[in-house]
């Protein structure tokens, strides 16, 4: 059966998010945040939202607006708008709730939602992922998983440009 209309129910204003978030809850589940830009969705993401989902029951995913990419990747991002990026995130069966933020950084979001596991994907140290010191003060978790070497949006592009020229 396709449930086509749950695809729009998984992407969520502040407020909203907030209230489901209280309710997702009430029921005992614990919730994961991760983020990202998402701008061309690939298998590297697929296995960093995969192992995300699997560190709590619900999985919530920040996305970077339009503004926020470009200031971070550059005037030619992003390739997909904010509105693609957050429909093909939400017809991901591993992911429970899209939400956008407009900031430089998912900060105010965390803070707002009060994950019980913050999620990043890279090579980082807890001290440089944004929200790690606040997760942690409320009692919560910071996974960091691996990168799989090869599949970055940027590669993509560069593939796409290197095939036209």
């Amino acid at each position: 059966m396709k449930q086509v209309e749950a695809i729009q129910k998984k992407i969520f204003t502040l407020t909203d998010l907030v209230r489901q978030v209280a309710a997702w809850r009430v029921k005992g589940y614990q919730v994961a945040f991760t983020n990202g830009c998402f701008d061309i969705l690939h298998e590297g993401h697929i296995f960093s939202l995969e192992k995300a989902a699997s560190e709590a029951q619900i999985l919530i995913v920040g996305v970077n607006s339009d503004a926020s990419v470009q200031k971070l990747k550059g005037a030619e991002r992003p390739i997909n708008k904010e509105k693609s990026r957050c429909l093909l995130l939400a017809s991901l069966a591993v992911v429970d709730a899209v939400i956008v933020f407009e900031e430089d950084t998912p900060l105010e979001l965390i803070k707002s939602v009060q994950p019980n596991v913050l999620v990043k994907g890279g090579d980082y140290t807890i001290d440089q992922i944004v929200g790690a010191k606040e997760v942690q003060s409320w009692g919560g978790r910071v996974v960091i998983n691996p990168i799989i070497e090869g599949f970055s949006t940027t590669g993509i592009i560069q593939k796409i440009k290197s095939s036209y020229s």
